[in-house]
């Protein structure tokens, strides 16, 4: 019974006190939710949301499953994720992980706050809870993001890096409508390549092309030798060519050098499944997240990789 002393968190995630705890269930209201090693299913009576796509859903799953070690370059990544947020000021906050995936951010936050909420709609969300295993502090929720039954303010922190933009609906328009359940919010949307030279969008076209066709093969293993093939034959010739030029200032100018220089190849796998085999991926540029300020007071764009992560205040 994982969560028999998390009852008044619970209330105050769903708004409610008409709730109860029962065997492999939480029941809130009239809606029973199953629990399943100790992850809160919030699946919908009513089938999926327009803002669903199940083949992201399958990607995402098997993703994880496959990659869900939580490695040393995460906390460095973690690192420059938060370099907008005042850590010291989340102690005693509860924070919702949305769209957690293996969990790997809040593993870097489970001792730096008083509770977490990790959501997730795929399998990715079993990955996470082994990956906490060791820590009381977390809620485990498997749900549509875009349809969750949370109550307004329900956390005082929500962040959600790498999620928006796979959905099939705006991704902007989707930071809006999480703005309602805390007062600050970080985001990370793919970049539009706004910040960089022409020939960078070249590529990225190219990627996009063989990304639709490829996103349609579920084979485990064809996927695997993919992944793998992608970073011994393309990742790693272009941080070498990336090395070899940064003494000389041009680094930068290097496709993929500067962020995946100091990974290792489990890392860069992991992001070349994710780049390869997820159908659906938007980008937004600067000037489109400043445009945010019409609903939010304060919109603070990080100067730093990863292109763009940013910090919301309501």
């Amino acid at each position: 019974m994982y969560y028999r002393n998390k009852i008044e968190s619970l209330q105050n995630i769903f708004g409610t006190t008409d709730l109860e705890l029962q065997a492999n269930s939480l029941r809130v209201g009239t809606i029973r939710y199953p629990i399943n090693n100790d992850v809160i299913v919030l699946d919908s009576p009513a089938g999926p949301s327009a803002a669903f796509a199940e083949d992201i859903q399958y990607t995402f799953g098997a993703e994880w499953r496959e990659h869900g070690a939580i490695l040393p370059e995460h906390a460095a990544e973690f690192a420059q994720y938060f370099d907008v947020v005042d850590l010291s000021g989340l102690k005693n906050a509860r924070i919702c992980d949305l769209g957690c995936g293996s969990g790997r951010w809040s593993y870097f936050l489970k001792d730096r706050c008083r509770e977490l909420v990790l959501v997730d709609f795929s399998e990715a969300i079993y990955v996470a809870r082994q990956n906490l295993r060791e820590t009381d502090r977390c809620i485990f929720f498997k749900g549509d993001i875009t349809r969750l039954p949370f109550a307004a303010d329900f956390a005082d922190f929500v962040f959600c890096l790498g999620v928006l933009h796979h959905l099939p609906m705006p991704c902007l328009e989707a930071v809006r409508s999480l703005k309602k359940y805390a007062p600050r919010m970080l985001i990370f949307l793919y970049y539009a390549l706004d910040n960089r030279p022409f020939y960078f969008r070249a590529i990225l076209g190219l990627v996009t092309g063989a990304r639709s066709v490829l996103a349609r093969i579920r084979s485990p293993r064809f996927r695997t030798v993919f992944s793998f093939l992608g970073t011994v034959l393309v990742y790693y010739p272009l941080i070498a060519l990336g090395t070899l030029l940064n003494p000389l200032g041009l680094g930068r100018y290097v496709p993929l050098y500067e962020f995946y220089r100091n990974k290792g190849p489990r890392r860069i796998q992991q992001d070349v499944y994710d780049r390869f085999f997820t159908r659906i991926e938007q980008r937004v540029s600067r000037r489109q997240i400043m445009r945010l300020q019409s609903d939010f007071k304060s919109v603070t764009i990080s100067e730093h990789l990863p292109y763009w992560h940013f910090l919301l205040i309501r």
